[in-house]
C-alpha cells in the first residue's frame, strides 16, 4: 500500500506532468523540470515511475478517467439522445480549454515509435469508444436510424475520427468548416427526431 508521502509524490509528479504538458509539450520537459514544477527531489521520479513516459501515460490516463466519468452521466441522463450529443460536442470546447485534447495529441504523437506506448494509447481510445457504443446503439434506436445500413460500430467509428480531426485542425489553429459541419449534424439530428416523433404519433 502506498503510503502518503508517495501518493502526494506522485499526485503531485501527475499534476506538474499535466500542466506541463499543456504549456510545452512533452519535448520541453525534462526530470528536473518536472520535479521542480512538483516540488519533489528529482530521483523521485524515477523511484515511483521508472520512466518519464510512464509519467506522461498515467498523466493520460489519470485525465481521461475524470472525462471518461463525466461522459457515462451524461449518457445516462434521462435527456433525448440530440440533446447528448450537443452537450458532448459543448465539451469539447471544454476539453480544449482544459488542455486535454493537447495531451491527447502530444502523446499519440510520442506513441509513433514506442510499441509499448503505442498500446497504452490505443487503450485510452478504446475507453472513450466503450463508453460511446452502448450510447450511441441506444441513440440511434430512439431516432429510428436503421442499425443495418448504419451500424454502430461504423457511426461510433466515425465520431471518434471525426472528432480527433477536429481536435487536430484547432490545435493547428485551423477550422475548415468546423461549425458547419455542427450545424450539418445538427440538422440531422432534428430531422430524425422529427421522423421519430411523428412515427410516434401515428402508431399511438
Amino acid at each position: 500500500m502506498a503510503t502518503a508521502a508517495r501518493q502526494d509524490a506522485t499526485t503531485a509528479l501527475l499534476d506538474a506532468a499535466e500542466s506541463l504538458l499543456v504549456e510545452v509539450g512533452y519535448a520541453g520537459i525534462t526530470v528536473r523540470r518536472l520535479a521542480e514544477r512538483a516540488g519533489v527531489n528529482h530521483g523521485l521520479v524515477h523511484y515511483y515511475f521508472g520512466s518519464m513516459e510512464e509519467v506522461f501515460l498515467q498523466t493520460l490516463e489519470r485525465f481521461t478517467d475524470q472525462l471518461i466519468e463525466r461522459q457515462r452521466q451524461l449518457y445516462a441522463a434521462e435527456v433525448p439522445f440530440a440533446q447528448k450529443w450537443r452537450t458532448a460536442m459543448r465539451y469539447m470546447v471544454d476539453d480544449y480549454q482544459s488542455g486535454y485534447q493537447k495531451i491527447w495529441l502530444e502523446l499519440q504523437a510520442m506513441a509513433f515509435d514506442n510499441a509499448e506506448m503505442r498500446e497504452r494509447v490505443a487503450s485510452v481510445l478504446e475507453r472513450w469508444v466503450a463508453v460511446l457504443r452502448p450510447a450511441f446503439a441506444t441513440g440511434l434506436a430512439e431516432l429510428g436510424v436503421d442499425p443495418e445500413r448504419y451500424p454502430t460500430d461504423a457511426i461510433v467509428a466515425l465520431v471518434a475520427t471525426f472528432n480527433q480531426g477536429m481536435m487536430l485542425e484547432r490545435l493547428s489553429g485551423a477550422d475548415s468548416g468546423h461549425q458547419a459541419l455542427l450545424d450539418m449534424i445538427d440538422g440531422w439530428l432534428s430531422a430524425q427526431e422529427a421522423r421519430a416523433e411523428s412515427g410516434t404519433t401515428r402508431r399511438g
